[in-house]
């Protein structure tokens, strides 16, 4: 077997997060976690004894970022992944909203995720280590109420090309993870209904009702598979979870 790998998730108490979280548990890597649900994270770590740590709370707030960084070194020695997966989807026509409301989104969905990813690049030069950043296909396709999220998972997509250029040794890319059966997608069939376009809107219903969501695991894994073991001619691209880049970490 490999010798255990150490990496950082963000937004790993539930959904995709919580999937890629599982994978790299059962390869027997080391993990250290954020979330705002601590209750979950606990959980984790109690059932995994010497493989997890964690820190509960906002990952807007300043010092979040060299906290993870910093406990990922002290509990196990080194740093040799990161998956950004935590953020914010708030539909608001653009002239229906404040731009106070884009100021907040953009500092979960973007400045907080650069945070991350800059606390940990002097580790990750290191180990030649991954970072790999939760994309959606938002940033390259229009949807009514969607222009703060949508445009927000596009500087992500551009932050990670320029990391893969700044940064040979580290391998940076985006993932869209497609439709996903989690809480964004009950956040959008909740709130959507007044303010994105109706037939985008009921394509997110009908996916739903017909069981056609994937399930977490599926872009989890290969999220998961790929940061344990990055093909590093990828770097500097945004992806598909499903594109045949990444058809080596499918299941």
């Amino acid at each position: 077997m490999a010798a255990a790998k150490v990496f950082v998730i963000t937004g790993a108490s539930k959904g995709i997060g919580a999937a890629i979280v599982q994978c790299l548990l059962a390869q027997s890597h080391k993990l250290v976690l954020a979330a705002r649900s601590e209750h979950l994270l606990e959980a984790v770590r109690t059932s995994h004894p010497g493989q997890i740590e964690y820190l509960a709370g906002d990952m807007t707030s300043p010092d979040m970022p060299r906290r993870l960084t910093d406990l990922a070194v002290k509990s196990f020695g080194r740093v040799d992944g990161i998956v950004i997966n935590h953020g914010l989807l708030d539909p608001q026509t653009i002239d229906g909203s404040a731009i106070e409301g884009w100021k907040h989104l953009y500092n979960v969905n973007v400045f907080s995720c650069l945070a991350v990813a800059k606390a940990g690049i002097p580790e990750l030069r290191k180990t030649k280590g991954c970072i790999v950043w939760l994309s959606s296909g938002a940033a390259t396709k229009p949807y009514m109420a969607w222009a703060a999220y949508g445009s927000s998972k596009a500087a992500i997509n551009s932050i990670s090309t320029h990391l893969a250029v700044e940064e040979p040794d580290i391998t940076s890319i985006t993932v869209a993870p497609g439709r996903v059966d989690t809480d964004m997608q009950a956040v959008i069939r909740s709130s959507g209904k007044d303010t994105m376009n109706r037939a985008q809107y009921d394509t997110f219903v009908e996916a739903f009702g017909q069981g056609k969501l994937l399930k977490p695991e599926q872009p989890g894994h290969v999220i998961a598979k790929f940061v344990a073991g990055p093909q590093r001619d990828l770097s500097g691209q945004c992806l598909n979870w499903n594109s045949r880049e990444l058809a080596a970490y499918q299941e």
